[in-house]
């Protein structure tokens, strides 16, 4: 029997399916009541689902990340596709295909690898050129690119999304570095490769996406400065003299400020032309694919806008008919 995809709910039909439970919020009605925010999502996309007058206790054998067995209604309500639930278990992982449930990579990651390592050995800096060939040759980074997500709900994810976002923004660079002669090449480009690399150990993906201990108490930012402290002592010793000590300075100024402010979570703000380029070409490939990703894995395709998103406080416009 075929899956109920997420991508192939029409309003008033009945729902008996497995999804990912990718987000879990208990909420009080204004009467007091308890009801189940649930955000059920599959590899086609994700829809919101509400159970009504639900006990605390009862809520606690599910958990967001958790496989889950619904059962409902789909509703349109403002517009809106959402699924009213009678009932909702949790579904063992060994039980379930776990590809149905993540999206799969966008590009072939071979190929993505290929043009990252190309581009990243046409840095001319000796120092930098070696620090990223310590990168490169390092297993755990090699793997965790090919399989890390770029982030848990939105951002680049999907296996593999890490290594994509990280090669647009370099083949963006590539193209533009010339229009600022001001902005070290270099620099830019390993600052670049650099800059979400803690991702690798920030986040969980063998299965489901979510945060490890690592991630929660200490975030990627910190990661990836602490896995650049890992790498310099190899680049002197290959080199026979120390790794500059502004040029690292510079690195961990990129890496801790790439978020841009202070309120999305950067401890420093962009000092330098390197910094502030950084910021925005980041930040340009993760809106572009957030905002791509909110209209394609909307369900409701009789709706020219999608759902109202709290973190872009906006829906977002699909196109009329």
């Amino acid at each position: 029997m075929p899956r109920n995809d997420v991508n192939t709910l029409i309003d008033g039909a009945s729902v008996d399916e497995v999804y990912l439970l990718s987000d879990k919020q208990l909420r009080a009605n204004r009467v007091g009541d308890l009801y189940l925010l649930a955000q059920l999502r599959d590899r086609t996309g994700q829809i919101s689902g509400l159970l009504w007058n639900v006990k605390e206790a009862e809520m606690a054998r599910i958990s967001a990340g958790d496989y889950v067995r619904i059962r409902g209604k789909v509703q349109l309500y403002q517009g809106n596709l959402q699924i009213i639930l009678t009932g909702i278990e949790p579904v063992p992982a060994d039980q379930v295909e776990p590809e149905q449930f993540i999206p799969a990579p966008s590009q072939d990651t071979e190929r993505l690898l290929a043009r990252l390592t190309e581009i990243l050995y046409s840095i001319t800096d000796p120092h930098l050129r070696r620090l990223m060939q310590e990168y490169l040759e390092d297993p755990e980074v090699s793997a965790g690119l090919g399989r890390a997500p770029a982030g848990v709900k939105l951002h680049h994810a999907f296996h593999g999304g890490l290594l994509e976002h990280i090669v647009n923004v370099l083949e963006t660079a590539v193209r533009v570095i010339d229009l600022y002669p001001q902005v070290d090449r270099s620099l830019l480009l390993a600052g670049i490769f650099l800059h979400d690399l803690g991702k690798i150990r920030e986040l969980a993906f063998q299965d489901t996406f979510a945060y490890t201990d690592e991630g929660q108490l200490i975030g990627h930012l910190v990661i990836g400065i602490e896995m650049l402290n890992e790498k310099t002592p190899a680049v002197a010793e290959a080199l026979d003299e120390p790794f500059p000590s502004e040029t690292l300075l510079r690195l961990k100024h990129m890496i801790l400020s790439h978020h841009g402010s202070y309120d999305f979570g950067s401890p420093k703000l962009p000092m330098t032309p390197e910094a502030i380029a950084l910021h925005h070409l980041d930040n340009l490939d993760a809106k572009v694919n957030e905002f791509s990703s909110l209209i394609a894995g909307d369900p409701n395709p009789q709706s020219n806008w999608t759902p109202y998103s709290t973190s872009m406080q906006r829906k977002l416009f699909k196109g009329g008919a």
